[in-house]
């Protein structure tokens, strides 16, 4: 068997990560196992998790009830083709998901990932208007420091210059970009912050087949917290212009607000809702679009018959099995109460850090802590210090973030503040 160095260099040579080169001259650290909030690495080192690998294993890893699923339905079929073909756990899935979600929701698309499910959500839109006699409608609106994935069509609705696909934007379709809402979350709403998108809409609507943005919290665009009326508006001046509503929930979506999905806080429903992330758990890549009967229906009606787009693992047997399991399991104890007792952990954790030189603020949502910078972090020193004080975060610009698993226990969050702290002040 290789070494514990062997595998680490093979890896910095030949294996590409998310947003690296290669050679990789990032820290790479080698995972033993993962279990609870742990991840263990093989070098004998135990990690407290704080970003829940990337905001999806909401119940932590290994949880024994989404084990059992996973085990049950490998033992009947781990994938079947899903044209011409359904199962169980698909219908049962879906028939939680629409339970879960807005009353309006009643049409389910499983798909790959995040950013399938929001190529899925746009090309939906396009092809609906299509239907409807208006192929002209064709472009989306959408906010600035958004993020919505990183296959071609999501590229185009992200921040164009200051997103991590700027290098792309002469190649992808150009968009129309609303000026960022400014009032914050808990903030008093200035009625000015919606202006510009409705400007856009206004004078672009006849070509605009929907908008698209993540409701009240901008996540890897910035990590931003915005208010609750923005989101309200937008959807009002959705409807006056014959534009559909698309809602990334993706990162949001399975209370990680404090709400089961972050546009119940604005008490709207979106015409197409994306999810996905926390879906499953963090044990397989699974996503949905969700919309309305009245959306779904102008397809058969259509000159193409159908809606054209078909994943090969679509509502793979084994993912949707043990997504049902994850999102029963949600519902079956206090989650709201585990949210609130979180977000008072991170309010009153991390707000020394606001007096630090290195500081410019610090904003706390449900289960979502944030510290901004005034400058970028340097990663190649920043990872192995919070390695070092037995924490896995994963900072990003300006921005160290916390996004724990809802299982964390209140000792396991303070070690993960206490960490952000200490590092924040060495800085």
């Amino acid at each position: 068997m290789q070494s514990l160095q062997q595998l680490l260099d093979f890896d910095r040579l030949h294996v590409w990560h998310p947003y690296a080169a290669l050679p990789n001259d990032l820290p790479v650290f080698a995972v033993e196992s993962a279990r609870g909030v742990r991840i263990q690495l093989m070098d004998g080192r135990s990690l407290i998790d704080g970003i829940s690998s990337w905001w999806t294993c909401i119940h932590g890893y290994s949880h024994p009830r989404l084990t059992q699923a996973a085990h049950a339905q490998i033992d009947r079929m781990s994938h079947v083709m899903f044209g011409g073909l359904t199962h169980q756990p698909a219908v049962d899935l879906s028939r939680k998901l629409i339970a879960m979600t807005p009353d309006a929701l009643q049409q389910v698309f499983f798909c790959d990932s995040g950013s399938v499910a929001v190529e899925v959500a746009m090309k939906m839109a396009v092809q609906y208007w299509h239907n409807c006699g208006l192929p002209q409608k064709q472009g989306f609106l959408t906010i600035r420091n958004g993020y919505h994935g990183d296959t071609f069509a999501a590229m185009s609705v992200c921040d164009p210059e200051n997103g991590m696909h700027h290098l792309f934007r002469q190649i992808v379709t150009q968009q129309y970009f609303a000026a960022s809402p400014q009032s914050g979350f808990d903030r008093d709403w200035q009625p000015q912050d919606i202006d510009s998108f409705a400007a856009l809409l206004a004078e672009h609507h006849d070509r605009i087949a929907a908008a698209i943005f993540e409701p009240v919290v901008q996540n890897a665009g910035g990590m931003r917290f915005y208010h609750p009326e923005y989101v309200r508006e937008a959807k009002a001046l959705c409807e006056k212009y014959q534009v559909l509503l698309i809602l990334d929930e993706i990162a949001t979506g399975f209370g990680r607000t404090g709400k089961m999905f972050a546009c119940e806080h604005a008490e709207i429903c979106p015409d197409i809702l994306c999810v996905g992330k926390a879906l499953s758990g963090g044990f397989t890549s699974l996503a949905a679009t969700l919309t309305t009967r009245k959306i779904s229906e102008t397809f058969a009606a259509g000159t193409a018959g159908v809606f054209m787009h078909g994943p090969t693992f679509m509502a793979n047997p084994l993912a949707c099995a043990v997504a049902l399991e994850n999102l029963t399991l949600l519902e079956s104890y206090d989650w709201q109460a585990q949210i609130r007792s979180i977000e008072s952990q991170l309010k009153a954790d991390l707000e020394p850090c606001r007096s630090l030189p290195a500081v410019k603020d610090v904003r706390v949502l449900g289960a979502i802590g944030v510290v901004e910078l005034h400058h970028p972090v340097d990663m190649k020193a920043i990872q192995p210090r919070f390695v070092e004080e037995g924490v896995w975060l994963r900072p990003f610009g300006r921005l160290i973030y916390t996004m724990p698993p809802y299982i964390i226990q209140p000792s396991e969050l303070t070690a993960i503040t206490t960490a952000i702290y200490k590092i924040v002040a060495e800085i």
